[in-house]
C-alpha cells in the first residue's frame, strides 16, 4: 500500500523528554505527598495532562481543580525544556522527516502535549517548518488511546486515513491509530517500557526506513 502522509508523535519519537518529564513528575508528586510507583507512571505515557490529572484526583484528596494541577506542572515542565541546551532529536528522525518531506509527503505531529510544548520543540530542532498540521490532544474532546487525535490529524492534512502512517512510541497512542485504522510505526525507544505488539510494524532505529520503500516507494 501506498501513503501520501506520516503523523508523527513527539515526546519519544522526536524528542526523548520522558527522563526529564518522569523527574518532573517525581518531584511535583513529592510536593504533593504523592506515592506513585514507576509502574503506575509507565500507564500515563502516551495521554494528557488533563487526564493524568483527572486520574490522579480520583486516587488522592487535593484541593486544586484538575486544570490547576495542569498548569502547575506544565509550568514547571516548560521552564526544565526551556534550560535544556545542546538537546537533539532522536537519532535519524529529523533526517526522515526532511526526506518525506523532500519527496512530498504530507507530514503533521498529532501528540498529547500541549501546543506550546510541541512548538517549542519543533522550534528547538528547527523544523517547525516541515510539518504541515499540528494538533495537540488538549484540542480533541477524547486523548489517546482513543482515535480522535489522528482523524483530526488526517481531517487537516486532507488525506484518507487509508494514505497515512502514524509513527508512535507508546501503548496508548498505538492503540489510538489502530483505532483510527491507520497503519501504525511502533518505534522502540530504548529508554521507553511500552508495548508495541499492536503496531503493524516495530523499529528500533529510523534508518530502518531511509533505507527501505518507505522513503522512495511511499510505500509500507
Amino acid at each position: 500500500m501506498k501513503f501520501s502522509a506520516v503523523i508523527f508523535d513527539k515526546d519519544g519519537v522526536i524528542i526523548d523528554t520522558q527522563p526529564i518529564h518522569f523527574r518532573v513528575f517525581n518531584e511535583f508528586c513529592r510536593e504533593f505527598n504523592w506515592d506513585i510507583p514507576s509502574e503506575q507512571y509507565e500507564t500515563y505515557i502516551g495521554i494528557t495532562s488533563i487526564e493524568l490529572f483527572t486520574r490522579i484526583k480520583e486516587i488522592y484528596n487535593v484541593q486544586y481543580s484538575v486544570m490547576e494541577l495542569v498548569e502547575l506542572f506544565q509550568n514547571k515542565y516548560l521552564h526544565e525544556i526551556a534550560l535544556l541546551k545542546n538537546e537533539k532529536p532522536i537519532k535519524g528522525v529529523d533526517q526522515l522527516i526532511k526526506a518525506l518531506y523532500g519527496q512530498g509527503i504530507k507530514l503533521a505531529i498529532a501528540s498529547s502535549a500541549s501546543r506550546k510544548k510541541i512548538k517549542m520543540v519543533l522550534q528547538m530542532f528547527e523544523l517547525e517548518p516541515y510539518f504541515d498540521v499540528i494538533v495537540s490532544g488538549f484540542e480533541v474532546e477524547k486523548s489517546k488511546p482513543f482515535p480522535d487525535i489522528f482523524l483530526r490529524a488526517a481531517e487537516q492534512l486532507g488525506v484518507p486515513t487509508s494514505e497515512c502512517v502514524v509513527i508512535e512510541d507508546s501503548t496508548h497512542g498505538i492503540s489510538a491509530a489502530k483505532a483510527a485504522n491507520i497503519f501504525c510505526i511502533g518505534y522502540q525507544n530504548p529508554m521507553g517500557k511500552q508495548n508495541l505488539s499492536q503496531a503493524d510494524r516495530i523499529v528500533d532505529d529510523f534508518s530502518e526506513l531511509l533505507k527501505s520503500d518507505f522513503i522512495y516507494g511511499h510505500k509500507y
